[in-house]
């Protein structure tokens, strides 16, 4: 061994030590990048969801009855992009933007997933509800279907 290679030995607290910080570092960098990744989802999303609105009223306060452009666009939006364009993706788009006309309402803390659920419900209240305690508990999407699944199941 030369004089400036380091030798470990099995056991060194101090090693452990930096293996451990080393490994929470890269784990703090890989929750902030999944969340950035997600945020930016949601974003673009509402987005699309405001073209859609925009394009179906052609500036009247509101669209014409019947209309085919979700199935198009899924349609379309699926050949040139693959997956994730599902007429029912494209339908919640359309109406995440329609619940929340200000982008600024959207939380950075729940993924396009959690709004999907959300998006399901047509309770103001119990909407609003579900969204802050997700925020508040960190709530998963798995989480989110359990609470939601269970205050059903009191109420019907």
């Amino acid at each position: 061994m030369g004089k400036n290679d380091i030798q470990v030995v099995n056991g060194d607290a101090d090693y452990e030590l930096l293996l451990q910080s080393v490994g929470e570092a890269l784990q703090r960098g890989r929750n902030a990048f999944v969340a950035a990744a997600n945020s930016a989802m949601v974003h673009s999303y509402w987005e699309i969801g405001q073209y859609i609105i925009e394009y179906e009223q052609k500036g009247h306060a509101k669209a014409e009855y019947g209309s085919d452009v979700l199935n198009r666009l899924s349609r379309d939006l699926t050949d040139r992009y693959g997956k994730g364009f599902s007429r029912s993706n494209v339908f919640y788009m359309r109406k995440m933007y329609s619940t929340y006309p200000e982008l600024g309402q959207l939380s950075d803390m729940l993924s396009w997933s959690h709004y999907i659920e959300l998006l399901k419900l047509d309770d103001n209240l119990e909407w609003s509800f579900y969204e802050k305690e997700c925020e508040s508990e960190h709530w998963g999407v798995r989480e989110l279907k359990r609470q939601m699944k269970a205050m059903q199941k009191m109420y019907y």
